[in-house]
């Protein structure tokens, strides 16, 4: 047995299924076979809640024709530079069965960034599926799917992608594979693809042309024939045709579980894709009953995985049913814990607070980081320390909001002893003295918390112009400037509360400029970028940490500029404009307010 089958035999010993019945194991012989690929280990697997709720649906839908399967970054795996292959030959197979990933009829990938796009060739590779649309042969090699926020601008993997389904998509892929189950059992008319991008959600980017302009960017995208949509929009579901795995993991491996009460965000903030799907909140009765559900399986951690959890209106029963499995466990010495996501301050009650008190030592919040010292992290993300910045990005949380939030985390909790802080750097009308703000602003808050255990984290990240935002169209900072204003930013807080303090209770914290010279590409780039990518990555280039100037001689060879990238983009049309549904009213609004702040200095 090779060490890939005793891995996967492994993975099925400790999954259990969470809702419902286990999956079925017969399948019938003409049924369509889809495999996920996750770029991911086992355990941060089953937390990737779209593939895994649209798996679930799949192998519990008994009217669809097609089953699904999982295949992940094993640990067996053996990394050969960029690639991963298995030992001894093996193929690459999927948990459930023996039979090879590459003799599926679709496959699904899914990108939660764009800087990660990369991992899409890794795992065609692995599979031995050929990467471009172009070098499969239908009826050969299987229909290759993507999906998530990775892909906003699908257009970097166009070339690759034969199917991208735009948001929510319970509806849109079980239509695609009754398609494709029914285009196998005929000899149709019509190509596969052409039917394919007639479903509501589906993009199809191999049946539309663009016209290229030089340095980067398209004048012109239109399909190539008259039976394709000129736009393709996000798919959005009501409540009711929510599949129930969409607001909870449907399997676990016993060391934890997760539910996502709530989708949307009631805000809208103009950099943040969080407010573009309608807000919707999961039925009481239904996560109740999936934590009594784990509390019988001795889940031993609960993962609320809702950036907006205070905005669901039954967050008090939940967090009661929590501390009751909790208390019910610590009498029999066992402990249970609570992982919850970020709060809005502006949505932070007493009565939040108190009920999060009550979960205990071992009920704390945290994100992921855990401090020697600290029993609990609240995650507020005020995004600038200058009011006027937070209104002109839509933000509602101005600084008197969060020092109320942090005056009840004072007032109402004991468990509250650190607090992190999310702030964009890099923003159009942002000024010095703006992120230099950012640093008083941690001392006011941690003297604000009043314990002398107190601790602030300051996490910066730097300002990205999302698709389907208002703010798409605003030009970059160059990430080379990042470094430096992190420094005037750390130093100014060194400056402000001294060396000693600052070591014991600060921290200023930032990623890699490095991979954002990628991401910064990757979201606003045209097809060409995708033939970039696959350039570096096929040159052993580090994708996670990549040079600048190795970058933009690559993209120069492709006839790139990088800083065409950053600047504000003022073209008629976006390289991803056939899946652009941005308002351009809102776009001029933003960068009408943006130019009056920087003309008011």
């Amino acid at each position: 047995m090779s060490l890939l089958d005793q891995e996967t035999d492994a993975i099925r010993a400790r999954e259990t299924t969470v809702l419902g019945d286990p999956y079925p194991t017969t399948h019938g012989g003409d049924d369509v076979r889809m495999v996920f690929l996750f770029p991911y280990g086992h355990g941060y697997s089953l937390m990737c809640n779209g593939p895994m709720a649209l798996y679930d649906l799949i192998n519990r839908d008994t009217t669809l024709p097609a089953y699904a399967e999982r295949a992940i970054q094993y640990d067996s795996l053996v990394r050969d530079g960029n690639r991963l292959r298995t030992r001894a030959g093996a193929s690459y197979r999927t948990i459930e069965s023996a039979a090879p990933v590459r003799d599926a009829d679709v496959i699904g990938v899914s990108v939660t960034n764009a800087g990660d796009l990369h991992s899409v060739f890794r795992l065609l590779d692995l599979a031995g599926i050929p990467r471009r649309t172009a070098d499969r042969v239908p009826g050969m090699h299987p229909l290759v799917i993507g999906g998530q926020g990775g892909l906003a601008n699908p257009e970097v993997l166009a070339d690759y992608l034969d199917v991208v389904a735009l948001g929510e998509a319970e509806k849109s892929l079980p239509q695609l594979l009754r398609t494709v189950h029914a285009h196998r059992q005929a000899d149709p008319k019509t190509p596969l693809l052409m039917q394919l991008a007639r479903i509501p959600g589906l993009y199809v980017p191999s049946l539309y042309a663009c016209d290229l302009v030089d340095g980067g960017g398209v004048s012109a995208v239109r399909p190539t024939s008259l039976t394709v949509p000129e736009r393709v929009s996000a798919q959005w579901l009501g409540l009711a045709e929510l599949h129930e795995a969409h607001f909870a993991y449907p399997v676990t491996d016993g060391t934890a579980a997760g539910i996502i009460p709530l989708v949307g965000c009631r805000h809208s903030c103009f950099f943040c894709t969080l407010g573009t799907p309608p807000f919707r909140q999961a039925p009481l009765e239904k996560m109740l009953a999936y934590i009594d559900r784990l509390e019988e399986l001795g889940v031993p951690l609960i993962i609320i995985s809702a950036p907006t959890f205070t905005q669901y209106r039954h967050r008090a029963q939940i967090l009661k049913r929590i501390r009751a499995y909790r208390d019910r466990a610590a009498a029999r010495g066992v402990e249970v814990s609570t992982i919850i996501g970020s709060v809005r301050a502006d949505e932070m009650t007493a009565d939040y607070l108190r009920d999060v008190n009550e979960l205990g030592d071992f009920g704390h919040l945290f994100t992921e980081l855990s401090l020697t010292q600290a029993r609990g992290i609240v995650t507020i993300a005020p995004e600038f320390a200058a009011a006027d910045l937070v209104a002109l990005y839509g933000k509602t949380m101005p600084p008197e909001r969060v020092d109320q939030a942090i005056d009840r985390c004072r007032e109402d909790s004991d468990v509250i002893n650190t607090i992190m802080l999310y702030f964009i750097v890099g923003a159009p009308g942002e000024r010095e003295e703006d992120r230099l703000a950012i640093a008083d602003r941690a001392r006011e808050i941690r003297d604000r918390l009043g314990r002398p255990d107190a601790s602030v984290i300051v996490k910066l990240h730097q300002f990205m112009p999302e698709p389907g935002t208002p703010a798409q169209r605003l030009p970059m900072t160059d990430p080379a400037l990042l470094d430096g204003y992190v420094t005037q930013i750390t130093d100014r807080l060194r400056d402000l509360v001294g060396e000693e303090t600052f070591a014991e209770h600060y921290r200023v914290q930032y990623g890699e400029t490095n991979r954002l010279y990628l991401e910064a590409v990757c979201l606003r780039g045209d097809r060409r970028v995708g033939h970039v990518l696959e350039g570096l990555y096929d040159n052993g280039s580090d994708l996670t940490c990549l040079d600048r100037e190795v970058l933009l001689k690559a993209l120069a060879d492709h006839g790139l500029d990088f800083e065409r990238h950053l600047r504000l983009i003022d073209d008629p049309v976006l390289p991803w404009h056939t899946v652009n549904e941005v308002d351009p009213a809102a776009e001029q609004r933003l960068l009408r307010a943006i130019e009056q702040r920087t003309a008011t200095r």
